[in-house]
């Protein structure tokens, strides 16, 4: 008989929602063309990394050894094209003006400047451990330090700023090195080979591996799982809205005159829902799988994760709609429940970084962030995206899920019936 009931609210929850057209097209449509357009618009970002380059400006005023050294660099870190025809004035105006994101002008004279500045130094070493050179040399005043002149836009990201400096000086701090270590040589008279010079400590990245193919994130798999969690939380708009209708419109006095329990009705929005938010899943991962590629996208990989994925929406399901329950019976109107659903789903996402990671918010917001259900939905999608957990791995993440689903439907069943008390 319980499940009779069961059923029965199952079928009116569908009923409902087929006679709300604009729900529909709120559940399907728009997180479809959310992902669609924001993976586009990112990945753009994502391809500056994996070698587009960004053209630049390179005024070479030195044309000597230590300028040569610095271009061959700049080339050879595919990051860059240089624009080498324009003279440190129109470099200037074309920079701030907006044309292009930076301009490196190298001044005269500096591989001259840096050679002197570099013997006189060595000499004075040399000198003062009573050793001389293979000649004696007249000490000079070190010439001043240069400055390689950096321009960039003004609406430059200050994180492009710090890694191109941050670039620069590394280029020009082994360039000095080198040098230094053969002005040693010459004025010690060693032979030893300049080229065993080489840095003690590198770095060497381990990424995870998939066969013999090195697994790096990308946009897509960033944009799926975002916006799926997106869309599954937009359920709370239809869902409250839906709620608020029924006390509007009397069906929840029937309802609660019934026989049946009031758990009962929301055990069947809780079971249509999760078949709205799995259909929203397998929408997204299909986008991913089958168009993104005809976009000149990455292919969005499931391969071994699907069964661990759909555990993952089917959790954070149940906490969006744990979260459209409560809204529904807390709020006396539409105008009410519309509005909020939509915005503190638009919080709870911007939070929960789906739109900016929470490693680059404040310390402050990257606490917040933990209490974000979907913040919690995302961090599983990420264990199992990229680092291969199993549902032992995003156990944790799981329990907060449900918690919350328990939790929001609890307060929902013990405000319906102090509100309702006689």
């Amino acid at each position: 008989m319980l499940l009779y009931k069961l059923w029965r609210s199952f079928i009116k929850e569908i009923l409902l929602l087929k006679r709300d057209i604009g729900g529909i097209v709120i559940i399907f449509v728009m997180p479809l063309l959310l992902i669609v357009t924001i993976t586009l618009i990112q990945d753009s970002t994502f391809k500056n990394l994996e070698g587009s380059k960004i053209p630049i400006i390179f005024i070479d005023q030195d044309k000597s050894e230590v300028s040569k050294n610095i271009k061959a660099e700049l080339e050879n870190s595919k990051t860059f094209q240089l624009l080498t025809n324009f003279n440190e004035k129109s470099a200037q105006d074309a920079v701030f003006s907006g044309d292009y994101q930076m301009a490196i002008v190298i001044p005269e004279n500096l591989t001259k400047d840096l050679n002197s500045n570099i013997d006189s130094k060595v000499q004075t070493i040399v000198s003062s451990f009573g050793l001389e050179g293979d000649s004696a040399k007249v000490k000079t005043a070190a010439p001043k330090a240069k400055d390689i002149h950096l321009y960039f836009d003004p609406a430059t990201n200050a994180g492009f700023k710090n890694s191109v400096m941050n670039s620069v000086n590394k280029m020009v701090f082994e360039i000095e090195n080198k040098k230094i270590y053969k002005a040693f040589q010459e004025q010690l008279g060693t032979t030893e080979n300049l080229d065993e010079n080489k840095n003690l400590i590198s770095f060497k990245e381990i990424t995870p591996k998939k066969g013999e193919m090195d697994v790096m994130p990308n946009s897509v798999q960033h944009n799926v799982p975002a916006w799926t969690l997106f869309a599954i939380f937009f359920i709370v708009v239809p869902l409250s809205i839906n709620l608020v209708k029924e006390k509007s419109q009397g069906t929840s006095v029937r309802a609660r005159i019934s026989p049946t329990p009031y758990f009962v009705h929301i055990l069947g929005k809780t079971f249509t829902y999760l078949i709205i938010c799995l259909i929203q899943f397998l929408l997204m991962v299909a986008v991913g799988i089958y168009l993104f590629p005809y976009m000149d996208l990455p292919a969005f990989d499931v391969s071994g994760k699907m069964f661990q994925l759909v555990v993952v929406t089917l959790f954070a399901g149940l906490a969006a709609i744990g979260f459209g329950v409560l809204l529904g019976t807390i709020a006396d109107t539409q105008e009410q429940s519309a509005p909020f659903g939509a915005t503190s789903v638009v919080v709870l996402a911007a939070i929960g970084g789906i739109w900016v990671p929470v490693f680059l918010m404040p310390e402050f917001m990257q606490t917040v962030a933990k209490f974000s259900p979907m913040n919690w939905g995302l961090n599983a999608y990420y264990d199992i995206i990229l680092r291969n957990s199993g549902i032992g791995g995003i156990a944790k993440e799981l329990v907060f899920l449900f918690l919350f689903y328990i939790a929001t439907v609890a307060i929902s069943i013990f405000y319906e019936k102090k509100q309702n008390a006689v």
